[in-house]
């Protein structure tokens, strides 16, 4: 029996007329409601006309995590007055309302309303791109912008255009980007209409409750512990405070564990929400409390997806956890970030859905305006190989062709390919081929269905689908950080991990069993059988993520084929981290840390270390390395500069593990050539041997660019290394090692930059002169080290020169330092004839007390020009 009354509590009811209409006519809506008014619950069952309005249709709704797609489906079945499920009904109309998340299926012919989580509606559009048989599309939850259902949109909306215009699409969100969701629905034919339903909301009270003490910043998945005793402490308020169930919003399930920890004793019952938690712990707290107040510990699954009943109080970390990659070390996981100005708001309106409540924010009230005002979307952020996958096998490798909120990062885009190129799932041209089709059907990540498909035959499909099940959901930090002995752990658990693991391993292991052969049938004998455990976990590892593979440096120090340095826990270098809860080994350090080799299977790199840390990790040799990734195992001639001079080996390596060396007698001359060259971009020009002759020249030649520009070359260090090979090509061709370089005579080479091929350079003496003849017959350098050409000279040897010199063919005055008999400054002119007429007599008032012996004429403008004394000038 439908329960009309709860139905008629819900807000949205009032938006459906115009629902209804605008996808009987465009076809497309954009539904915008605050949380709470029906949304999720009573839209579908009203487009399936399950509520006695309009036909009847089936409607698929896509949820972004498993445990809001199971909450909506029983809520649906609860306002139906049914059950979830498929069984025989034990009474007309039950089953109407069904669920499907990855492992579990529960929907049948009968299913009318079908809840289903993103990435199995990519499953199903890739099998079946006109979903045939359903009439509705809602993608719930847009604004959280998952990768998912970025992805599933675009094709939705593929499907519309060529196969389906029949086919009707929802986007469905509490706060979202309306417009730009509204112009990706209507596409052509213009903006798809945008329903609003006014939600009703109580009012919350803020309160700012920072930690009294500042805390480190959260990196990686790491939390400062005294955030999370700080967060628990609020909690304790807001129960002494206020009335009501507590909602407490923290990053991970590590920390929900942490903080209920030092919740033991409040006067409440204490439940933990998220994406692990057992399906009977996640139905008792959506179900609401039986008269004992509780505290609620989530995830931002609680955001928006679910509604937890009786919570009138919010606690916000202010802390998040997002997917991040980093490309240029190969590192993909989950980080700690900054909520969101938007998640906070949504977060605190879940303390006044029923009645005003209040939130607890656990940061300075300062602060709230330097946070973010959305969160990222993910396709900025995440490893794109999965996605990238999901448009090769759509027909869309470039994923040009796709209508997209935000176009994917090219350059994320290009490492993704490079990906799928290395492990087959793609050709040269970016196509799906046949195994990359079969990855996809898997519903992993692209990586693990290569370790699932190449470990089977060797460690049978068994065994290989347990180890890959524990790679695609990453076993609590309490299982320590060794592979095989989280997987042995597995095993034995009887907690709610270990059963979602051994559901996961069941279901790979079919998938994986559908075309093996005897090699890869599980069964205990051949090499499969062979294989230790240990092996088993290494390999599958190693398959996984081969440039992840690491070779020991030392000291728990290692480094990756990536040429990333990874530690294991205790490592103790600088940069290191102190043992993690729950990591294996005694004496306080990782059980890894003594291992030769590696392949590491989860890393991440916090903030200002030097090395990445390794969270999960197995123990493999030398041949499943190499076995592992062919792709990286190159031999050949190295030649480079390396501690200030070349050097010549030829070398094995994998990726940027060196294997074996031995040094090279008879290097290719070209790679000498090109060590030579890097080593000199890399030090310097200083390994040239510049005389003063030479470092003068360099002056001139500078000068004469600076001023006539082309065709005059510029010689600054950054243009003189990039054509390096231009004017340094003869010498060069000769240099071995460090010693040549310092041999060759910087300024004989530099000569060949002056233009001679044009006949400028015959000019060169002429425009900037190396030295200029003066009255007394001495040829005196120029200085052109500074802004200006400077000619440094004794006063006595310019009597007579009326006008001071020009160079650069008359545009540039030279700068006379006019010296004293001793050599020191006396006067700076750049205009000799003034100088003659207004400064001299000063000069010379000062000096010739001083310097008697020399001449000091009155009118130095028709004096005798000299370098010696009156007295010598006398005898001569």
């Amino acid at each position: 029996m439908i329960r009309r009354d709860a139905l008629a509590q819900l807000p949205v009811r009032t938006a459906l007329p115009a629902l209804r209409a605008a996808l009987d006519g465009p076809g497309s809506a954009v539904l915008c409601a605050p949380p709470g008014t029906g949304k999720t619950t009573l839209v579908p069952l009203d487009l399936a006309g399950l509520t006695g309005e309009g036909p009847v249709r089936r409607v698929l709704v896509a949820e972004p995590r498993r445990m809001a797609a199971r909450a909506a489906a029983r809520r649906m079945a609860w306002l139906l007055g049914e059950e979830v499920g498929t069984g025989a009904p034990p009474a007309q109309g039950w089953g109407r309302v069904g669920f499907t998340v990855r492992g579990e299926r529960r929907a049948g012919p009968r299913t009318t309303v079908e809840v289903v989580t993103t990435g199995v509606l990519l499953q199903r559009l890739q099998r079946d791109p006109e979903l045939a048989g359903v009439d509705v599309v809602v993608l719930d939850e847009c604004h959280e912008r998952h990768l998912d259902a970025d992805t599933a949109a675009a094709f939705l909306l593929d499907v519309r255009e060529t196969l389906r215009p029949e086919l009707r699409l929802v986007a469905a969100s509490a706060t979202t980007d309306a417009e730009g969701w509204a112009r990706l629905l209507g596409g052509a034919q213009g903006a798809a209409p945008v329903v609003e339903a006014a939600g009703v909301s109580h009012p919350v009270e803020v309160v700012w409750a920072p930690p009294e003490r500042p805390v480190r910043p959260a990196h990686g998945t790491q939390v400062d512990r005294v955030l999370l005793s700080h967060v628990a402490g609020v909690v304790r308020r807001a129960l002494r405070e206020r009335p009501g169930d507590v909602l407490c919003f923290l990053p991970g399930v590590g920390e929900i564990g942490r903080v209920a920890g030092e919740l033991a004793g409040v006067d409440a019952e204490v439940l933990q929400v998220h994406g692990r938690a057992p399906a009977a712990v996640q139905d008792a707290v959506l179900a609401g409390g039986n008269g004992v107040r509780r505290v609620v510990l989530a995830t931002s699954v609680a955001e928006s997806s679910l509604t937890v009943p009786g919570v009138r109080v919010v606690v916000d970390s202010g802390l998040a956890r997002v997917p991040r990659t980093d490309h240029a070390r190969g590192l993909s996981a989950l980080t700690t970030v900054r909520a969101s100005r938007a998640a906070a708001r949504q977060r605190a309106g879940r303390a006044g859905r029923e009645a005003p409540g209040a939130v607890y924010r656990c940061w300075p009230e300062g602060e709230d305006g330097r946070l973010p005002a959305f969160p990222d979307p993910e396709i900025k952020v995440a490893d794109l190989t999965a996605f990238a996958l999901q448009a090769a096998c759509w027909g869309d490798p470039a994923a040009d062709g796709l209508a997209l909120l935000d176009a994917p990062p090219a350059g994320a885009l290009a490492a993704a390919r490079e990906v799928l190129t290395a492990i087959g799932a793609v050709d040269g041209a970016g196509r799906a081929t046949e195994r990359g089709a079969r990855m996809a059907r898997l519903g992993l990540h692209p990586r693990l269905a290569r370790a699932l498909l190449d470990g089977a035959p060797q460690a049978g499909v068994r065994r290989a689908a347990e180890v890959v099940a524990l790679l695609s959901e990453e076993p609590p930090r309490a299982y320590g950080d060794d592979l095989a002995a989280a997987w042995r752990t597995a095993r034995r658990g009887g907690d709610a991990y270990g059963a979602r693991w051994r559901q996961e391993a069941r279901r790979l292991a079919s998938a994986a069993g559908e075309r093996r052969t005897g090699s890869g049938a599980d069964g205990g004998r051949g090499a499969a059988a062979a294989l230790t455990d240990d092996a088993v976990a290494g390999l599958v590892a190693a398959l996984a993520f081969p440039e992840r593979v690491a070779r020991a440096r030392g000291g728990g120090s290692y480094l990756m084929a990536s040429g990333t340095g990874a530690e294991t826990a205790g490592a103790g270098a600088p940069g290191g981290w102190g043992q993690r809860p729950g990591a294996s080994g005694a004496g306080g350090g990782s059980g890894l840390r003594d291992a030769e080799w590696l392949a590491v299977a989860v890393a991440d790199r916090p903030v200002a270390a030097a090395s990445a840390r390794v969270r999960l990790a197995a123990v493999i040799d030398e041949e499943t390395a190499r076995a592992a990734a062919p792709a990286l195992y190159a031999s050949g001639e190295e030649v480079r500069w390396s501690d200030g001079d070349v050097v010549a080996r030829r070398v094995t390596r994998l990726g940027a593990i060196e294997l074996a060396a031995r040094p090279l007698t008879a290097p290719d001359p070209g790679l000498l050539r090109d060590a030579v060259v890097a080593g000199l971009r890399r030090e310097g020009l200083g390994l040239l041997r510049w005389s003063a002759a030479a470092a003068s020249l360099r002056q001139r030649m500078a000068f004469v660019h600076r001023e006539l520009g082309a065709p005059w070359l510029d010689v600054s260090d950054a243009a003189l290394l990039e054509c390096v090979e231009e004017w340094l090509g003869v010498e060069l061709g000769r240099a071995r090692r460090r010693a040549d370089l310092e041999r060759i005579d910087a300024g004989q080479a530099l000569a060949r930059l002056l233009p001679w091929a044009t006949g400028d350079a015959a000019r060169f003496d002429e425009l900037a002169p190396e030295r200029l003849e003066v009255p007394s017959g001495s040829r005196v350098r120029v200085d052109y080290g500074g802004a200006q050409p400077v000619l440094a000279v004794k006063l006595q040897e310019l009597f007579g020169w009326q006008e001071s010199p020009r160079v650069a063919g008359g545009r540039v005055p030279v700068l006379v330092h006019l010296l004293s008999p001793a050599g020191r400054p006396a006067a700076v002119t750049a205009d000799l004839a003034s100088f003659w007429r207004d400064g001299y007599r000063s000069v010379r008032a000062e000096l010739r007390g001083r310097y008697p012996k020399h001449p000091w004429p009155e009118d130095p403008s028709t004096a005798e020009p000299t370098r010696h004394t009156s007295a010598r000038l006398k005898r001569g």
